[in-house]
């Protein structure tokens, strides 16, 4: 018996061209090859999880579950919770920014506000301003948004406000993304001349501001900045974003955006075809903690033991880089940036430094435009000071090969 060939079957459509020009995150690349637990890993933007709360944040969730379960697993509204966000608004409040709960949307972690933002403002092919280098998650929610991302210069003082000025006259921007607060990933915070200097500028040609703050809290020298947000020049074009994921825990994914009310709006449509709103039990706990527990006092105690990584890595450096190396001593956050002599790739030795079972993120992905090859961050946070000193020894090792 003949039997007929089956039918030939066409192939599927394309993916969106989107997807093919953007990569995946290289951090996320080199944790998945650095997983051995013997390797010291400088690469990842982790908090350290000895330091979670987890008797308090337990707590908070058994009170929830017990005496609000029906609340707690049922819908919620997508702007969020209100005793969230009336506590948010508190919080904000008393860091000089006068808010209400209704300026506030709460977010799963700020990354999601970034994704929400983009679909609120931009459309393919607009223009994105970003810092010199800048956030790379930030990149490719841009990148996928299909804008077009422009570097602007910076200094060790962040973004250089006539250089700003230049770019949106010369490319009519949507759009400024920066981190002005212990900025991922070269750890260096915008003084407040310089803060009033770029909401002066998008005052006078027009720019809205994301002003992403997910470090702010974890300050140890000097004195808090206020932020871009409170500038008069910038109170009616500046989204603030903030987040629990570095003080309380990353894992509850929760995060916020204030915004002006129509761009805020626009964002709540974004968030409803995305998810719905963020899980209720995790704000619901959230709020409870914030009620019950002392989360200024619990920030303090984490700063402090973090202040002393910061030490324990800045102490090592000049031994463990070569000659010629240059860094900053961040004033809070959770990264130092250093930069190598030119003659230095950073990308194409971690793969022997790696052997030394340590590892750091090279500088290269964090620039939207031109790499400076000879760069790579280094997260402080994560080991103790014996474990830094020792993956300083072990970094120093690599680059004498």
């Amino acid at each position: 018996m003949t039997v007929a060939p089956p039918p030939p079957t066409a192939s599927l459509p394309p993916l969106a061209a989107r997807t093919g020009t953007i990569g995946g995150s290289p951090v996320r690349d080199i944790l998945a090859v650095t997983a051995r637990p013997e390797v010291i890993n400088f690469a990842g933007g982790l908090p350290a999880p000895e330091l979670f709360d987890q008797e308090g944040i337990a707590a908070a969730f058994r009170e929830v579950l017990e005496q609000a379960p029906a609340q707690a697993l049922q819908y919620s509204t997508t702007e969020g919770e209100p005793t969230l966000r009336e506590q948010l608004a508190t919080r904000t409040t008393a860091r000089g920014l006068p808010t209400v709960a209704d300026d506030l949307l709460v977010t799963t972690g700020s990354q999601q506000a970034l994704s929400l933002l983009a679909a609120a403002l931009l459309d393919p092919g607009d223009t994105v301003l970003v810092e010199d280098p800048c956030y790379l998650a930030a990149l490719q929610v841009f990148g996928l948004a299909g804008a077009r991302v422009i570097a602007v210069p910076t200094d060790a003082d962040g973004v250089d406000p006539e250089a700003l000025a230049a770019a949106v006259e010369r490319e009519r921007p949507k759009l400024l993304y920066t981190v002005p607060t212990f900025q991922n990933p070269t750890g260096r915070t915008m003084p407040v001349e310089r803060r009033a200097a770029v909401a002066s500028v998008a005052a006078r040609h027009g720019l809205w501001i994301i002003e992403d703050d997910p470090y702010g809290e974890l300050r140890y020298d000097g004195e808090r900045v206020p932020w871009i947000a409170a500038h008069a020049d910038a109170r009616d074009r500046t989204v603030l974003l903030g987040s629990f994921s570095k003080v309380m825990a990353p894992g509850l994914r929760l995060g916020w955006l204030r915004a002006p009310a129509e761009l805020r709006r626009a964002c709540v449509v974004a968030k409803q075809a995305a998810d719905l709103h963020t899980p209720t039990v995790n704000q619901l706990a959230a709020a409870r903690y914030l009620t019950e527990g002392d989360l200024d006092a619990h920030v303090a105690r984490v700063a402090g033991v973090y202040r002393e990584r910061r030490d324990a890595m800045l102490a090592g450096l000049a031994e463990a880089l070569p000659a010629g190396s240059s860094w900053q001593r961040p004033e809070g956050g959770m990264f130092l940036w250093a930069r190598l002599p030119e003659s230095y790739d950073t990308t194409a030795l971690l793969t022997e430094v790696v052997r030394h079972d340590v590892a750091y993120v090279p500088g290269a992905p964090f620039y939207a435009g031109e790499p400076d090859r000879s760069t790579l961050r280094l997260c402080f946070v994560t080991q103790t000071p014996e474990e830094i000193a020792e993956g300083l020894r072990r970094l120093g090792e690599g680059f004498r090969g």
